[in-house]
């Protein structure tokens, strides 16, 4: 459902999971860093020349691209199917697009495969070559190419399994007129991966159950009719649902004698690095059941237990609000669904009076005295912000452009019909409560329910401070998507700042910093043309200020605070159970600190569970933390493999975007590229057996001229560039290895320029991880979730850490190690931004050798 496969029914829920926080633009004019709504391109661009358009990762020239489908290899082409809208650049009208490329680099778009219909939507699927034409599609002698998707019906919401086949080398399509082939009468029965099983002569269907996070495996001889063969799941990460599975054997260690096979199963969110993710399984797999690797039972870390909520109130811990009550709870609370994982007979629990009640539970201040504080937490997934409040202050002080105070819209200038004459006084007939607005009047498009639309703009002002702060909310339909519902600033008739809502009627300050704007005549535009689901926006209390506005916490942690400011915290998955977190507590030894569990939220999942808080010398590992990833990243989901690969070799690729964000990621008139293509295998590593990738080898067909080359050079507590022209650049294939020496953190960071643009890219040493910091990475602040730093276990071998970085003009994709730690993230800098440093922390470490080349693109 997260991904976009739900049906028209469920389209509020969908638009809820694709964007469920404010997208806050803040782009200058000039082009650099720049907003969903502003790209640092005009209209009149030509295509594939955009400055966040990737080069060597596959794009569609325009509108919305998601989940890889159908990867076959027949004839010489790879085929490269994708979940496509071909009327927007926005999640709809799910088709698939198609693709084929000879080597896996070079891609040539042919038109659309399988459009949607009346009846349906294509959701995800396959593509078998049906070399015995079981099918009876075609001949043996010019075998059918049959897909197998996901038909979602628009009148219900049921999905169910489809073919369609084609005898032309997939350049033309049917759709079979026996659909659907497989039915249980599920609204979440998806994605499925076909493959012909050679030990029963038979295909193999496996696909999922997304809710229930369940693998099914099915068995057919001739592609219509199937038969269950088992069942796999619940396991690993569940705190999301379940997609876009795959099965395949490996070879262990290169040995053919000794094969497993892999389980590949996609989930949002709940990824390791938050949202969308990519988790395998390695195990047996009989023919008819797949069955894992026992990885055993967890036990956490040893420590003290420094509040366990077993008493009858609590204790020293102090509550406010009325969300936590007058002691732990014993379980579930009325109203709330069963709870399970915490320890012994009581917890902290803020459903006391359901999700509408708020409050703190803050510990007595502490001296840190051990690395770690390991805890359990479950309930509401909703973190917390950086910069928000606890509690609502009065507005800064500055001038009020529009507080919709007076009974109309005075000068300001009303097109459409979602506006009425007037502004609205809260609450409209149909609409759930609407809060969080000053006075007694807002701006509400829900007049008449979603399916008004309108703009309502203002007279001309001058842009004389720093900041414009305003209360909004309503839907999350960035401006640079199809249909916004947004606040925009325009200057010279451009869009140069954007605001759109959380899908929550709250309204919540934003503020956009336009001081680079200085003196500047600007208007202000309120958007909604939008008619769906969350299809409206409220406003209020616009205002010119120095100050910035801070917003309201929404947030339902646990959070650690050092001097008064939060500096770690965790969340709840969404769900009842609850699972183990850790702080890392080492930078703070010796400081004052408390622990304070936050339920600011009152929407849905607004509360938090939290239970077994433990002093300990080792952090705690949640089962997102100890399941597999096929990739650490915060953009690679749904990845599939290709069939029938020369060589039996094992491709892989995944979207490389994230449903926290997708719908508005700054780039038009496309949204969406695919990760590289990989080279996947089965390594024993640290004595067990890992899922690795490497980029596919005919990348370095797209290497121009000699590399840069560095070698021998020692860096000590600084940041030092690799000089010459070679050695920067917006497409880049980056070598390197370094020896360890006595450095706490080292290694690259590219896209480096002005106003400290940078990605870092390095390694932990106290840690033993690899990570990718994108904080500092160019437009950043189109999401909440977007900026952050993600991590990869990865340890060093014979004190050397080897990297490969592909740099593209909107991404790096990152392989430590011999492929066993891999980040995936894109980044949107500044077309100017093109460095290449190399760095050490708190002492030394020896760069042996860096090789730095630049690559061409995919269409050349």
């Amino acid at each position: 459902m997260r991904s976009g496969r739900v049906s028209p029914h469920a389209r509020t829920r969908l638009i809820a999971a694709v964007a469920t926080v404010c997208a806050l633009s803040a782009a200058p004019l000039a082009p650099r860093a720049v907003a969903a709504d502003t790209p640092p391109y005009s209209a009149d661009t030509p295509p594939y020349s955009e400055a966040y358009r990737p080069q060597f990762h596959f794009t569609p020239e325009k509108n919305w691209m998601n989940d890889p489908n159908g990867l076959v290899y027949y004839q010489g082409e790879y085929h490269l199917f994708y979940q496509y809208n071909p009327n927007g650049n926005s999640w709809g009208d799910m088709s698939w697009g198609h693709a084929v490329s000879k080597d896996l680099v070079h891609w040539e778009q042919l038109p659309l495969a399988l459009p949607h219909d009346d009846e349906e939507m294509v959701f995800s699927g396959s593509a078998v070559v049906d070399r015995n034409n079981t099918t009876g599609f075609g001949t043996k002698r010019n075998p059918p190419m049959v897909a197998v998707y996901t038909s979602a019906y628009k009148d219900g919401g049921k999905q169910a399994q489809s073919l369609a086949y084609s005898t032309d080398r997939g350049r033309t399509w049917t759709k079979y007129r026996g659909n659907p082939v497989l039915d249980i009468g599920s609204r979440e029965f998806r994605d499925p991966k076909v493959q012909w099983y050679a030990p029963t002569s038979s295909w193999l269907m496996t696909v999922s159950l997304s809710t229930e996070h369940k693998v099914r495996f099915y068995s057919s001889k001739n592609l219509k009719d199937w038969s269950l063969l088992s069942e796999f799941g619940p396991a690993g990460a569940t705190g999301g649902v379940w997609e876009c599975p795959d099965l395949f054997p490996l070879p262990v260690d290169g040995d053919e004698t000794n094969v497993k096979w892999v389980l590949v199963v996609n989930i949002n969110p709940g990824g390791i690095a938050g949202g969308s993710a990519a988790q395998y399984f390695v195990g047996d797999f009989d023919g008819t059941k797949f069955t894992a690797e026992d990885r055993g039972t967890y036990t956490p870390p040893a420590g003290t237990v420094v509040q366990d909520f077993e008493d009858t109130g609590f204790g020293t811990w102090t509550p406010a609000g009325t969300a936590f009550g007058d002691g732990p709870a014993a379980g579930a609370l009325a109203g709330q669904g069963t709870i399970e994982g915490f320890d012994g007979t009581g917890l902290a629990n803020s459903f006391h009076g359901g999700d509408g009640a708020t409050g703190t539970l803050t510990s007595p201040e502490f001296t840190v005295s051990s690395p770690y504080v390991n805890f359990k937490v479950g309930g509401g997934r909703h973190p917390h912000e950086p910069g928000t409040v606890l509690e609502q202050g009065p507005p800064p002080a500055g001038a009020v452009l529009a507080d919709f105070e007076g009974g109309g819209y005075g000068d300001w200038t009303t097109t459409g019909d979602a506006f009425g004459p007037a502004p609205a006084t809260g609450t409209l007939p149909g609409q759930q409560e609407v809060s969080g607005f000053l006075g007694n009047g807002l701006v509400n498009t829900f007049l008449n329910g979603d399916s008004t639309t309108g703009t309502l703009t203002s007279p001309a002002f001058t842009l004389d401070k720093k900041h414009i702060n305003f209360l909004i909310g309503g839907g999350s339909h960035p401006a640079g998507s199809d249909h916004p519902t947004a606040v925009e600033l325009l200057v010279d008739g451009q869009v140069v700042r954007s605001a759109t809502g959380k899908d929550a009627e709250a309204l919540n300050w934003a503020s956009w910093d336009v001081g680079d704007l200085a003196g500047r005549t600007a208007r202000i535009r309120i958007v909604d043309d939008n008619t769906g689901g969350w299809g409206h926006i409220n406003v209020d209390h616009i205002m010119l200020s120095d100050t910035a506005a801070r917003p309201v916490s929404r947030e339902t942690s646990v959070n650690l605070l050092v001097d008064g400011e939060v500096v770690r915290s965790a969340t709840g998955s969404d769900s009842e159970t609850l699972d183990w977190a850790s702080f890392d507590l080492r930078p703070y030894a010796g400081k004052k600190a408390r622990i304070q569990i936050v339920d600011r939220n009152t929407a849905g999942w607004g509360h938090i569970l939290a239970d077994r808080f433990t002093a300990a010398d080792k952090p705690a590992e949640s089962a997102v933390q100890r399941a597999d990833w096929a990739d650490y990243g915060k953009d690679y989901y749904a990845a599939v493999s290709w069939e029938n690969a020369p060589g039996g070799k094992r491709y892989m690729i995944g979207w490389m975007n994230n449903w926290d964000y997708g719908g508005a990621v700054p780039t038009s008139p496309w949204r969406g590229a695919q990760s590289i293509p990989r080279e996947m295998a089965l390594r024993t590593v640290d004595g067990r057996l890992r899922l690795t990738s490497k980029p596919v080898n005919s990348l370095e067909s797209l290497r121009q001229g000699p590399p840069a080359m560095a070698a021998g050079v020692t860096v000590t507590s600084t940041t030092e560039p690799l000089t010459g022209p070679a050695a920067e650049g917006r497409e880049l294939d980056i070598e390197a290895t370094f020896s360890l020496k006595d450095a706490e953190r080292f290694g690259l960071k590219v896209r480096t320029g002005a106003a400290g643009e940078e990605t870092v890219i390095g390694y932990d040493t106290t840690t033993q991880e690899l990570y990718v910091d994108r904080t500092r990475s160019g437009a950043v602040d189109f999401h909440s979730s977007f900026p952050g730093v993600q991590r990869a276990p990865l340890r060093a071998r014979n004190g050397k850490v080897s990297l490969r970085v592909l740099v593209d003009r909107s991404s790096v994709e990152v392989f430590g190690g011999s492929g066993e730690a891999v980040i995936t993230d894109q980044i949107f800098p500044s077309p100017d931004s093109r460095g290449v440093r190399v760095f050490a922390e708190n002492g030394s470490v020896r760069l042996d050798q860096a090789h730095v080349w630049h690559l061409g693109s995919y269409r050349d």
